[in-house]
């Protein structure tokens, strides 16, 4: 239906990023809106009677009442197709790259440009024919996009179809027809893309366990606080803790397919560094840009704050698409608290009753409406593909606060709780995961993938370590107090050996050529090296040696060095510490016993 169909409202008042509208009888809460001459970009927000309350995803300086409002009869929707994967899009989906191009380093109020390239033409490959029956999810035909096939897919709104027609194999536009489709008695021509609402979840089959290991290639995590495919995390920290660098390590390094990073209301300076050091990374796994597989939403903090709030909706609707042809996909909000201070902003335009801190009641729904579409699941179509979406959440807590409303929310709503520590930090210790505060509620979920995949278990590695660090943890604070010195040999090794699974195996360097990544097996190896220095020197000190010698010994160094090597040289190294070690053993028994 046109506008006019529709019916035009008018503008009564104006409140910041909110507007009142009379004459809106019809209209339906979550409906876009074109407001003003300028026709900005709104969504419905509430409705009583025929006023509107509606939210602008833009500026409003200048608008006045009067002026018109133009229902568009369709909810806030994103196009899905191919063409998505290496876009800079902002916070509604418009690609950032053809805004410049159009007005320059600003963005004009009321600029509507299409997500996917209309000029662009595709490989399509048909893999139906004419006759065939499909159902929703059903693949259609392929074309090659970045580091992926894009699958065309059946939309999953509609019922069983069958194909009435199919175009050969070529090269097409989007906007082209490649397939007749009839539902019952109509037929419905399909494009290579379409949109779908994004609050609304995709659909699909069957929710699957969350049983693989997201291999991230940082130890900490991997490890200690490990996130499995189609599972969730949150990773709350103070300024400077290490959040952007720790998400940008996991975008890069994760064993997905496809990488969503959403920037939602942080620092420009901050996604600046990311755009222009993002298409510069290599793909580890194809040698190509990195950009070849990611979509980058920017949406920083000096632009609209409502748009914030979509931002996030946004990208989990990218996600969920290519979840749906069968792809592992990571999701990286950066960050979620900004996310919720526009919630809190529009709660309080619209005047709503506060919760803590000034926060809407609703917030806890919200947050877990956003987790919950993470999973890994059997897609629809028939033929078995599966596909996951992995969230990340960071969460910006004021002060480093973890006791604030967002972070305890979410702390509810994720399998996983990465805990940057502002102390670790100053230490730079990176990641600054305290492992105290932190967990994971995948660790006996991933633990037959270390075994199948690896060949070794490692959760009793990880249990006898998280042991020693947390005993270690306990020691200093009383060294502190009585000195070091005060306490027993068999204290003082413990503290040793704490010290040396942090230094060897949970600080970890991202910009060391080596150290930036570290596969599973190495971390195998060399978290089991150094509990085995343990196992191997704690007879000697409950036989009376004295701690001194113990730290004497050279191969404490050459331990700490292991995370630097080559993985094909990680194992020879280890079997010339262990006879280094053995030699020492021997040598300070001779002299002290």
């Amino acid at each position: 239906m046109s506008n006019e169909e529709l019916g035009i409202g008018v503008i009564r008042h104006i409140k910041g990023s909110v507007v009142i509208a009379d004459n809106m009888r019809g209209a339906r809460v979550r409906e876009v809106v074109l407001v003003g001459e300028e026709e900005l970009t709104g969504e419905i927000v509430r409705i009583e009677g025929d006023t509107a309350v509606i939210q602008i995803y833009e500026t409003t300086t200048g608008m006045s009442p009067g002026e018109p409002v133009k229902r568009t009869g369709e909810p806030l929707s994103v196009e899905l197709g191919p063409g998505l994967l290496g876009q800079v899009l902002d916070g509604l989906g418009r690609p950032l790259e053809k805004i410049a191009e159009m007005t320059g380093s600003f963005i004009e109020r009321g600029i509507r440009l299409p997500t996917l390239p209309r000029d662009r033409k595709w490989e399509f490959k048909p893999l139906v024919k004419k006759g065939d029956r499909l159902e929703p999810g059903s693949v259609i035909g392929e074309v090659p996009e970045g580091a992926i096939t894009h699958r065309i897919m059946v939309p999953p709104n509609l019922r069983r179809v069958e194909v009435v027609d199919v175009v050969p194999e070529g090269t097409y536009q989007i906007e082209d027809v490649i397939a007749t489709l009839r539902e019952d008695s109509r037929e419905i021509e399909l494009k290579m893309y379409h949109k779908w609402p994004v609050r609304v979840p995709r659909p699909f089959k069957e929710y699957l366990g969350a049983t693989e290991l997201l291999v991230t290639g940082q130890r900490v995590i991997d490890t200690f606080f490990p996130i499995s495919k189609g599972g969730t995390a949150a990773i709350p920290g103070g300024f400077g803790t290490g959040k952007t660098v720790t998400l940008h390590q996991i975008s890069k390094w994760a064993d997905a397919d496809v990488v969503v990073y959403v920037g939602c209301g942080e620092r420009g300076n901050e996604m600046t560094d990311l755009l222009l050091h993002f298409p510069k990374l290599v793909d580890p796994r194809t040698g190509a840009p990195l950009m070849r597989r990611s979509i980058l939403i920017a949406n920083t903090s000096n632009m609209p704050v409502p748009a914030r709030e979509a931002s996030i909706f946004v990208g989990i609707t990218y996600a969920e698409y290519y979840r749906d042809m069968g792809y592992h996909v990571v999701l990286t909000a950066d960050s979620t608290s900004r996310w919720a201070e526009a919630l809190r902003e529009l709660s309080s335009r619209l005047e709503e009753i506060p919760s803590e801190r000034g926060y809407p009641a609703y917030l806890p729904d919200f947050i877990a409406a956003f987790y919950e579409r993470g999973g890994k699941v059997r897609t629809l179509g028939g033929d078995g593909r599966v596909g996951s979406v992995s969230i990340i959440g960071a969460v910006s807590p004021s002060g480093g606060d973890l006791n604030e409303p967002v972070t305890q929310h979410t702390i509810r709503y994720v399998g996983t709780f990465w805990a940057l520590d502002t102390t670790l930090a100053f230490k730079r210790h990176f990641p600054a995961i305290n492992w105290l505060q932190s967990f994971s509620k995948y660790v006996d979920n991933v633990r037959k993938w270390w075994i199948r995949q690896v060949e070794m278990d490692m959760y009793a590695p990880r249990e006898e370590a998280m042991t020693i660090l947390q005993e270690s943890s306990r020691l200093e604070e009383i060294a502190s107090v009585v000195g070091e010195s005060a306490l027993s040999d068999e204290n003082r090794l413990i503290i040793l050996v704490g010290e040396l699974i942090r230094e060897g195996f949970l600080v970890q360097n991202a910009y060391h050529e080596v150290d930036t990544y570290c596969s599973p097996r190495k971390q195998v190896l060399i978290l089991k090296t150094l509990l085995e220095f343990y196992k191997k020197v704690k007879p000697l000190v409950d036989a009376g040696v004295p701690f001194t010698e113990i730290e004497k010994m050279e191969v404490i160094g050459d331990l700490g060095r292991l995370k630097f090597l080559e993985e094909d040289r990680v194992e020879e190294a280890i079997k010339n510490i262990m006879e280094k070690l053995e030699k020492e053993i021997s040598l300070v028994k001779r002299v002290v016993i």
